[in-house]
């Protein structure tokens, strides 16, 4: 019987008709084949995202039989979480470099070759971290998030996670994004390819995207995430509030903007060093 099939007869049972110890072997299958990057929490498929809610099921798992424990290295600094929930492993033949300074991957997630992690950052289970991308210091790639090829993932940047409910799909973040400092992408959000997103940028699903270049609104609906175009260059706006009350007192929204599209000028300023990598 296949992974998903195990994971989803277990899932649907009741906790106490479930030996422990089984659904602790099925858990770390699940995360070993998502540190190897065979299984991910969402995939493109037919140029759209579609969510493996399997995945997100062990993972649920993973939480639901985990038992608190110490998982400190020395005495100086106690940390106690889920015995499910380890650190991730890494040697020097993954090719990620990890600066020294409190950065942390957590079993279950997939950083491929060239990925670059400055402290601290956090990378939680179930994350997808493709080649070359740069993770800055202060950032956060959220349960589930996917990344893709050459990102740039700036300071104080959270990429949020998605893991409940389970049908929800995670923050998508295409090939050749530039996300800059400061910013916050949740909600299942999809950066489309060579998109960029300016300093201090919120994207959730409650909040429109103007685009004055297109004339038009992006938004999350019941049946479609937010999604930003591809090579679309987004940065902090606001927008007036009709009301009298907002009149009187001049009072404003906080909006997403999409100001242009990215050309030769906005590629060279995001342009990523390769000697950094």
């Amino acid at each position: 019987m296949i992974l998903q099939q195990i994971i989803e007869q277990l899932y649907d049972k009741p906790i106490e008709k479930i030996d422990r110890d089984d659904a602790l072997q099925v858990i770390e299958q699940l995360k070993t084949v998502l540190n190897q990057g065979d299984a991910r929490a969402a995939d493109n498929y037919c140029g759209s995202w579609r969510v493996n809610d399997w995945v997100k099921k062990g993972i649920l798992l993973a939480f639901r039989f985990g038992v608190l424990n110490m998982v400190s290295k020395n005495d100086v600094f106690n940390f106690f979480d889920k015995d499910t929930m380890g650190v991730r492993q890494f040697s020097v033949d993954d090719g990620v470099r990890i600066v020294p300074g409190g950065s942390v991957v957590r079993d279950g997630a997939f950083v491929a070759n060239g990925v670059v992690i400055m402290p601290p950052s956090y990378v939680n289970i179930g994350a997808y971290v493709d080649e070359g991308t740069m993770i800055d210091s202060h950032a956060l790639v959220g349960t589930c998030a996917q990344i893709g090829k050459r990102v740039h993932i700036s300071a104080a940047t959270q990429i949020g996670g998605v893991l409940e409910p389970i049908g929800s799909l995670p923050v998508i973040v295409e090939d050749d994004v530039f996300i800059g400092g400061n910013c916050g992408i949740y909600e299942g959000a999809i950066l489309k390819n060579r998109s960029v997103i300016g300093a201090g940028v919120i994207l959730t699903g409650s909040t429109p995207v103007y685009d004055l270049v297109k004339k038009t609104i992006y938004k999350k609906s019941s049946k479609a995430p937010l999604e930003i175009p591809e090579g679309a260059v987004v940065v902090p706006g606001s927008r007036q509030i009709s009301d009298t009350f907002s009149k009187e007192h001049g009072l404003s929204m906080y909006t997403p903007i999409i100001i242009k599209y990215r050309d030769e000028k906005t590629s060279t300023s995001v342009i990523l060093e390769e000697s950094l990598r």
